[in-house]
């Protein structure tokens, strides 16, 4: 094994790939980016209808990491009851040409992959 790949890939912390992959690659994050893109500003139970089937304790830990990397700003007004909104940063921003890309993508070639899937699925059951 190459020791300069080894060192690249090996250590989430220091390969950016896999640590921003690992960040927006769980099941909401890119959806929640999407739909703050859409809507501009929303609030914590906005997201929550406007999503379905997140449930609030997995939409707030994805929020709060997605504000952890400067993805989302979280603006809180101090009034009763609290007022609570979220919104694209600029960083945020501009990861979305990269994830219409990444939809784009998936758009075209989802029907050749489910295909590949079958073909896999049945050539195992063979084995």
């Amino acid at each position: 094994m190459k020791q300069k790949l080894f060192e690249k890939y090996n250590n989430p912390e220091k390969c950016p790939v896999r640590n921003i992959i690992d960040r927006i690659g769980d099941k909401w994050s890119v959806l929640i980016l999407m739909l703050l893109e859409e809507e501009s500003v929303l609030r914590f139970n906005e997201i929550h209808k406007y999503i379905g089937t997140i449930s609030q304790k997995m939409l707030t830990v994805t929020l709060k990491s997605l504000e952890a990397d400067g993805l989302v700003k979280r603006t809180v007004y101090p009034q009763i009851p609290p007022k609570v909104e979220y919104e694209l940063t600029e960083r945020g921003m501009s990861l979305l040409p990269h994830l219409h890309q990444l939809a784009s993508w998936a758009n075209t070639h989802m029907s050749e992959i489910m295909i590949s899937r079958d073909i896999y699925e049945q050539q195992a059951l063979k084995n």
